[in-house]
């Protein structure tokens, strides 16, 4: 599937900035950048032009089209996803070289929304580490959750040609989300999933899974509609900080989140240290980051 569409200077800068640590190291004429995240392969056209490829081309294009004022359908009152019981799950770290990958699948009953919108309960990624730090534990004294840490190595071992990071998040999405409704037994008006792959792609995902959680209701930018999805988000960022300090503790070195050039200089002190084969422990080996690090060492 191809997506393209004209974005103005102030997105063309947003994309330039959210893309930085996925771009392509080739060259090629008349671009700004190609980048790959995930199963989408982004190109950013000089002209102002950008083109979204892949199987969940529409769904990584969605958000930049909101952005810029773009709309394919009519538009959805999502106040109903809000004040509502419900269950919800998201991820943490998927976009993070150093430091595991977190799901979080979590209950939210209406008598918990007035609770929870005191807290100022939203996508953690718009929320400082310091709240997140401080919010989470209350929260999950207040609801009923379950969360699943993938580390690096187990990561390593799963990721592959057939196997890539949006399927493997979907397989631990739906082990949350089973495992929540199959233990607590919910009383809900709705299962959401913050977007990362179109329903049909995101049970082909699963197909294999014994045990499946149907009846979900996918939507972008979840965390900032829905309650259950954005404690998701909360939890799950509470316990990848514990981990990620966990990580730097057990390598004596200040570890930096994300997977920008920054990251690449802590890599290199890594394998420096401990050699080339901590980075299967401690990293994500798929990412661009890898390749540079290694690339710049002296054996």
């Amino acid at each position: 599937m191809n997506v393209v569409f004209k974005v103005d200077e102030e997105t063309k800068n947003k994309m330039i900035a959210y893309y930085a640590d996925k771009k392509k190291d080739k060259v090629i004429p008349y671009t700004i950048f190609q980048a790959v995240d995930n199963d989408t392969v982004v190109t950013l056209y000089t002209s102002g032009k950008v083109m979204f490829q892949g199987v969940s081309a529409d769904v990584d294009a969605t958000m930049w089209k909101e952005m810029v004022g773009i709309s394919d359908t009519p538009k959805i009152d999502y106040s109903k996803y809000h004040t509502c019981s419900s269950v919800g799950s998201d991820e943490v770290g998927t976009g993070d070289y150093f430091g595991p990958i977190v799901v979080t699948a979590s209950y939210v009953k209406l008598e918990d929304v007035e609770f929870l919108d005191s807290l100022g309960v939203g996508d953690s990624k718009k929320i400082n580490d310091k709240t997140i730090l401080k919010i989470a534990p209350e929260i999950a004294k207040r609801i009923k959750y379950r969360s699943l840490i993938l580390h690096n190595l187990e990561y390593n071992e799963k990721y592959s040609k057939d196997v890539n990071m949006n399927k493997i998040k979907a397989i631990m999405h739906n082990k949350m989300l089973y495992k929540l409704i199959q233990e607590e037994k919910p009383n809900y008006d709705y299962i959401i999933v913050d977007e990362f792959a179109r329903e049909k792609r995101y049970y082909e995902y699963i197909k294999d899974d014994v045990n499946k959680q149907t009846g979900i209701t996918f939507m972008t930018k979840a965390e900032d509609k829905n309650l259950a999805v954005a404690c998701s988000s909360i939890i799950s960022r509470y316990l990848f900080l514990k981990e990620f300090d966990k990580l730097s503790d057990h390598l004596g070195l200040p570890l930096l989140k994300g997977a920008g050039p920054d990251v690449d200089k802590v890599g290199q002190e890594v394998v420096e240290k401990y050699g080339e084969e901590k980075l299967k422990e401690v990293a994500k080996l798929n990412f661009a980051n890898t390749s540079r690090i290694l690339r710049t060492m002296i054996f």
